[in-house]
């Protein structure tokens, strides 16, 4: 039914030139991007983490996999209160509020004397990584031009990553200290990063979408100025979004009265309550993409690596430790791959191709696995070889596609007004989502054994391949503001352009609204 929103192409792209490089654009989107560090370094570390929180505390597999998985719900609340508070006080300010949060967050548990304290830690930190995952991308979108936007937006993703590769070498480099100190080392490095972030944050500019919508459209223009690839570009883009925020085109005062709703108000009710039918449809496109991200169980792989390793025939520590150190490797490099090819070869063919790949990788390791586990007694070198090299490729298919394209789709589809609460509904499907396969694998792998939990998660990446294929509009090339019309299906559009037109109910639309 929807395969005709992402397959019409009868609507070309707002045509822009593309210089080398915008540097002021690159720096900005850089600072702000370093927020995702917070989330790949919390899970990376913890992964190693907890083979000593384990044995120093005498704690079970289930509280080892409420404190690995915990965090994510928590982040929840982080993702939730984001948006209100973005809209409120601003991008740049919320950004360095996430450091705040965070870099407590880190110092509790690393000093941490015990259980309770370390999931009192886990919680701070989890609000942060919240706020966080919501407001990087949501800046980023807004404050990069639309001819490089898919290279800046995926800078989350990457700093995802570069958090991850830190936080398993600070596992490998803690590791050979006594248990008590290694792993209160390795969560307390943690607050170094919220640091950097919070000084880099106030050396950047505030997002010219949030300051139009507050009325300062002097601050903005001079912001666009900057990040846009021209002066006839910059005036476009401050048209459109004057446009999107109600203020009228003819309006060239440096400050102007703005509605109250521009501060977040009303924005649910937009969202849930009545929604357009194409907000309908951004929506579920938004949310689907961070949803099926964590169910393909990236998560899994990330948290629970020296398990899986181990699975495979890695016994010691140090050999368990430096493979997940390849692990992160493998994502970065693949990472940073995928910043350079979204903008040349568009959203839709890496994403599915990115899929494609993770569903041939998990029904390897699955196999491998499998065989591994029903042959104990033997040492099935190809098996093992099997399960490391299907892991290393199911993370660099995910890198390269499924990774990235989360962060860059869903703060650039939704419309302005509602697009930090969109996202931090998003981040929070991602994150309830991923705390359910984190808290759930140990469980679900000695159920049904650790093959078939990844066969499981197999069959969960072909459905989003089918989901992603009907229900995903290339997006390459276009401005935000052009975003919304590629989800108004035909009908739609010609109801909208016919006020006349009668409905089943006996109403009519003018302008997208119900009219008596």
């Amino acid at each position: 039914m929807e395969k005709n929103i992402a397959s019409d192409a009868s609507m070309a792209p707002t045509k822009i030139e593309r210089p080398r490089w915008n540097k002021y654009a690159f720096a900005c989107t850089m600072l702000a991007s370093m927020a995702s560090i917070l989330l790949g370094h919390d899970f990376s570390v913890m992964s190693g983490a907890a083979l000593f929180i384990k044995d120093d505390l005498k704690l079970s597999d289930t509280k080892i996999e409420i404190l690995m998985g915990i965090l994510n719900f928590y982040s929840v609340v982080g993702s939730t209160l984001a948006g209100r508070t973005s809209d409120w006080i601003g991008r740049r300010y919320t950004l360095i509020f996430a450091a705040v949060i965070f870099f407590v967050g880190a110092l509790v548990m690393g000093l941490a004397p015990n259980y309770a304290v370390l999931m009192f830690g886990r919680f701070v930190a989890g609000v942060g990584v919240g706020y966080a995952l919501m407001i990087a991308p949501v800046y980023t979108a807004e404050v990069a031009p639309a001819s490089c936007r898919g290279f800046l937006t995926s800078f989350p993703e990457v700093f995802i990553n570069v958090g991850l590769l830190i936080g398993y070498i600070s596992n490998f480099a803690f590791a050979k200290l006594p248990e008590h100190i290694s792993w209160r080392l390795m969560l307390g490095a943690g607050a170094v990063p919220p640091i950097f972030l919070a000084v880099g944050a106030l050396a950047m500019p505030e997002s010219p979408r949030w300051l139009v919508m507050q009325g300062r459209l002097g601050e903005a223009r001079r912001v666009l100025a900057k990040t846009s690839d021209s002066e006839k570009e910059s005036e476009i883009r401050l048209s459109e979004i004057k446009e999107a925020a109600g203020i009228p085109e003819h309006c060239t005062d440096d400050v102007v009265q703005v509605s109250k709703r521009n501060h977040g108000e009303g924005v649910w009710k937009e969202l849930l309550i009545r929604p357009k039918p194409s907000v309908r449809r951004i929506l579920i496109a938004a949310v689907g993409i961070h949803f099926l991200q964590q169910a393909s169980g990236i998560n899994i792989v990330a948290l629970y690596s020296p398990r899986i390793f181990e699975k495979a025939g890695i016994k010691t520590r140090n050999g368990l430790l430096g493979a997940t150190v390849a692990v992160g490797f493998t994502k970065t490099i693949f990472i940073l791959v995928a910043t350079f090819l979204l903008d040349k070869i568009g959203r839709r063919p890496l994403l599915l191709s990115s899929l494609i790949g993770m569903i041939i990788s998990l029904l390897g390791l699955g196999f491998g696995l499998t065989m591994i586990n029903q042959y104990p007694e033997k040492k099935l070198i190809w098996a093992i070889g099997l399960s490391i090299a299907t892991v290393l490729s199911f993370v660099a298919s995910f890198s390269i596609g499924l990774g990235p394209l989360a962060w860059v789709y869903g703060p650039e589809i939704l419309p302005l007004k509602l697009r930090a609460q969109g996202m931090s509904l998003a981040v929070a499907a991602n994150c309830i989502m991923s705390g359910v396969t984190t808290m759930t694998f140990l469980s679900l792998s000695k159920a049904i054994t650790i093959g078939r939990t990844f066969f499981l998660f197999a069959g969960v990446a072909m459905l989003s391949w089918i989901f992603f294929y009907t229900f995903l509009p290339e997006t390459r090339g276009r401005t935000l503001e052009e975003m919304e019309s590629l989800f108004v299906k035909p009908k739609d559009k010609k109801e909208r352009d016919n006020p006349h037109v009668e409905l089943g109910n006996g109403r009519g639309t003018i302008n997208g609204h119900d009219q008596p």
